[in-house]
């Protein structure tokens, strides 16, 4: 049985609509964020911390992100976290992590949405 050692599971609120982009190959790349909430207890008051995190779908995930997931869709994903560096135009070396979504599923979709 092969173990997986780099599995992230998420559920969350997409934060803004999915940026697309197809390449010349007829490639697809859907690229957004997805808050997720905790709660806490502090001085018998409930606290909520939201984290952010930067997703990544390619290829049939990234159809269906196109299809069905705007702002606000409640989306359960599983992926692998990745980094990759850039260099901006000015010379700064940047880091970016992101998870690369291998399964989606849609909590609420735009059909969804728009029933309520």
């Amino acid at each position: 049985m092969k173990t997986l050692k780099n599995k992230v599971q998420l559920i969350g609120n997409v934060g803004d609509t999915p940026k697309m982009h197809t390449f010349e190959n007829g490639k697809k790349v859907a690229r957004f964020s997805l808050a997720t909430n905790d709660y806490f207890m502090k001085d018998d008051e409930k606290i909520q911390q939201t984290e952010w995190h930067n997703l990544v779908a390619w290829g049939k995930q990234a159809d269906l992100v196109e299809k069905y997931v705007e702002k606000g869709s409640e989306l359960a994903i599983a992926g692998k976290l990745t980094s990759r560096s850039f260099e901006s135009a000015g010379g700064e070396k940047h880091v970016v992590t992101e998870i690369v979504v291998n399964e989606l599923l849609l909590l609420s979709s735009k059909e969804n949405s728009t029933k309520n």
